[in-house]
């Protein structure tokens, strides 16, 4: 790789000498420009930070937050994709854009700002619909960040990025809801900590997480011990069926404080990908989606009093909006975990992050199946559906509702 002009090679002399080399790419601008993050995470993260490229997919409020934070840290490019234009709406809720945008596609619009906030950073933009690209499109990017789309081409663009071997973050808002979503395929970082008095044990520390290597150093008197460790993925396909963590569903104390979120973002994908679209306030729409949650909520074996009617109808009531705080905060997780993931530093999220804005509440739970021992769920490929039409004709709902009567119905939501 070539910085600079200065050619970055692999040195087994230590990591003093790997240090040098690497602070001799930085210049001295870019030291005093990233200072503080460098001395937060290091030479050597910022190097890999700086040479990382990312593609960023639908620029509205939510992408706003993370490209801002991905470009003032430094990063070498990022390509924003979006075939939509701006709208009267978008200017409520995202600054990257103003009224005399309206009308002009919302990637080029954005970009004009983004260039401002980093000049140092390259900014491109893909104007076509994201469906309508191969698979060679992510090959080139380091990491894969989808926003505000739904489940069907969540799916489609992580098969891609699994076929591509790249990161991959979905993440998505509705008022005050939202996820974030990660598949990381297999990845490998490593955590600083004081030794301890007990050595560190190789091996799997859970399920998903192993223990590779252990070294030490000694820092400012202090015997520092660094550990190296690897996180397993499973593609959205995968968890987005999948059960609780064992530890979860074994405890009635536990089952007790999942939130009702997490069944609502599985019946709205649910709902999307039968009808094309988000559900509406007619009576229809308010008994299959109840219906979807309800089933949801009995197959992740959740107790039937913690789907209430008033989250149910506060969900519903979010759907499609997009508030600047809620935008703020997810839009800063992701892109610290992109961060801590391009510099393989500190342990990145596993996998399924969601945030209730109105208790101030953000659980995250590792969504994964069941493997037998010899299964490896890195090695599982989903393909990605053959794109034959972007506009997929609609699905009667009549064709999706359950014979059966739902446990919460449309008319007890309080939505006319």
């Amino acid at each position: 790789m070539t910085t600079n002009g200065t050619l970055l090679t692999e040195d087994n002399a230590g990591d003093t000498v790997a240090s040098i080399a690497q602070a001799q790419a930085i210049s001295a601008d870019e030291i005093a420009l990233y200072d503080r993050q460098i001395r937060l995470w290091g030479v050597q993260a910022q190097e890999k930070i700086r040479s990382a490229n990312v593609l960023l997919v639908s620029i509205r409020a939510l992408a706003n937050e993370i490209a801002k934070n991905l470009v003032l840290a430094g990063i070498h490019s990022i390509t924003l994709v979006d075939h939509e234009a701006v709208t009267q709406d978008d200017l409520g809720s995202q600054f990257l854009v103003s009224e005399a945008d309206v009308g002009r596609n919302r990637a080029e619009a954005a970009a004009i700002q983004i260039r401002k906030l980093n000049p140092r950073v390259t900014v491109n933009t893909i104007t076509d619909n994201i469906l309508l690209q191969g698979p060679e499109l992510y090959g080139p990017f380091d990491v894969i960040v989808a926003t505000n789309q739904d489940y069907q081409t969540l799916s489609t663009i992580n098969a891609s990025t699994r076929l591509a071997s790249r990161p991959f973050y979905a993440a998505g808002m509705h008022g005050f809801y939202g996820y974030i979503f990660a598949d990381l395929i297999q990845h490998e970082y490593v955590i600083e900590r004081e030794k301890g008095n007990r050595d560190t044990v190789l091996g799997p520390e859970s399920a998903t997480r192993s223990v590779l290597a252990a070294t030490t150093k000694t820092e400012n008197g202090k015997v520092v011990e660094m550990v190296t460790k690897r996180e397993l993925y499973s593609p959205l396909l995968l968890a987005n069926t999948s059960p609780l963590p064992i530890d979860i569903v074994a405890s009635p104390r536990k089952l007790g404080q999942v939130t009702p979120l997490l069944t609502c973002f599985r019946a709205l994908w649910d709902f999307e990908t039968g009808t094309q679209r988000l559900p509406t306030y007619s009576h229809v729409d308010l008994q299959l989606f109840t219906t979807l949650a309800t089933e949801k909520h009995k197959e992740l074996q959740l107790p039937t009093e913690m789907l209430r009617s008033e989250f149910l109808r506060s969900f519903l009531q979010n759907l499609g909006s997009e508030l600047a705080p809620v935008s703020a905060f997810l839009g800063g997780q992701v892109a610290q975990d992109v961060i801590n993931v391009l510099g393989k530093r500190e342990q990145p999220l596993q996998n399924f992050s969601l945030f209730d804005g109105e208790e101030s509440k953000g659980p995250i739970y590792a969504l994964h199946p069941i493997f037998t021992a010899d299964i490896d769920p890195t090695a599982i490929s989903i393909p990605a559906a053959p794109v034959t039409d972007v506009q997929t004709p609609e699905v009667p709902i009549s064709a999706m509702q359950n014979q059966n009567a739902p446990t919460l119905s449309g008319s007890s939501l309080g939505i006319a």
